[in-house]
């Protein structure tokens, strides 16, 4: 070998040497490693040390910076973000300030009382799958929930005092919640 290629061997040999990190708790090298989270330092001698450390401190879900809109509790631009249930609009001045725009406003439908308890009202929830179904808001000293939109109408079978709206062959009729009567009422429109 020349000493010239000599030369591009060493310059290359120290190219290609990698600056590592010491673990401040052991003194043994920090390496990446990736979770459901991201990447992140870990310390080498695991499970010996438990040492980690983020990589970067900047939110990786960013996806663009609204600087033409501001956020109506604090002043800060709005940002869209990728979360955990889609993309939704947010403040930058998170986690101070938590403003999150919604898309529709939100209304609250004239909702019957629980006919069971007798105490509370009917208030719209959402499920984990994202459906709606309408439950007592005594919760969990009173159980008492339903599918269908509940409509203040009493059941002239059984004497209920609640039916729901469900659709049947392009109709809307209100049926009974009762297990033990199902009886449907068919709506004049």
């Amino acid at each position: 070998m020349s000493k010239i290629d000599h030369g591009l061997f060493n310059a290359d040999k120290h190219a290609l040497e990698k600056e590592y990190e010491i673990c401040p708790e052991c003194g043994s090298e920090l390496v990446i490693k990736n979770s459901k989270s991201g990447p992140f330092l870990g310390c080498a001698s695991y499970p010996n040390c438990t040492y980690i450390r983020p990589i970067a401190h900047h939110d990786s879900h960013i996806i663009k910076v609204l600087d033409d809109a501001a956020c109506p509790d604090c002043g800060k631009a709005l940002v869209i973000k990728n979360g955990r249930y889609g993309m939704f609009i947010g403040c930058t001045g998170y986690p101070e300030c938590h403003y999150i725009a919604h898309d529709e406003p939100e209304q609250k439908p004239d909702l019957p009382a629980c006919p069971k308890c007798k105490k509370g009202t009917l208030v719209q929830r959402k499920n984990k799958f994202g459906k709606a179904f309408f439950s007592c808001d005594q919760y969990p000293s009173c159980k008492y929930s339903v599918n269908a939109k509940p409509v203040s109408h009493s059941c002239k079978v059984c004497g209920w005092e609640l039916m729901v709206e469900k659709t049947r062959a392009g109709k809307v009729v209100l049926q009974c919640p009762q297990k033990a009567c199902q009886s449907i009422v068919e709506i004049d429109e």
